[in-house]
């Protein structure tokens, strides 16, 4: 059993216990996901368990809401902390220092080394810019 999923468990119960419903339903949400996944067979490692938070994030954020913005505010805490555009732009820099000419090698070697990590747009369009 995953560290994270122990984690959404938890924050389920507290929620429960505060009576904090909204997060409470969330997190059930997730966690039943999570069942979902394992049901079919798919172990619930924490990479399992944050490629549910990174879907379901994705899929908050094309709802704009008041529901959805509340949402991607309980899922957050799940989630790695995204690097800034600074960094992004100094691991590129790097790459292309050591030999790595094209988008493809570049977003390839940086989704190994960093997934999750930060948004693969904004990755994509800092990449261009250097190129260009």
């Amino acid at each position: 059993m995953s560290n994270l999923k122990n984690r959404i468990s938890k924050d389920f119960m507290d929620a429960f216990k505060a009576k904090d419903l909204d997060k409470k339903n969330f997190l059930g949400v997730v966690r039943g996901e999570v069942q979902l996944q394992e049901g079919r067979g798919i172990e619930s490692t924490d990479e399992n368990v944050l490629k549910i938070l990174k879907k379901m994030e994705k899929s908050l954020k094309q709802t704009d809401t008041e529901e959805s913005r509340k949402e991607l505010e309980y899922i957050t805490p799940y989630l790695p902390a995204q690097m800034g555009e600074e960094r992004i732009r100094e691991i590129v820099t790097n790459y292309m220092h050591n030999g790595l000419s094209n988008i493809g090698q570049i977003m390839g070697e940086f989704n190994k080394n960093f997934k999750g990590q930060a948004d693969n747009k904004i990755v994509s369009e800092i990449i261009k810019s250097i190129l260009n």
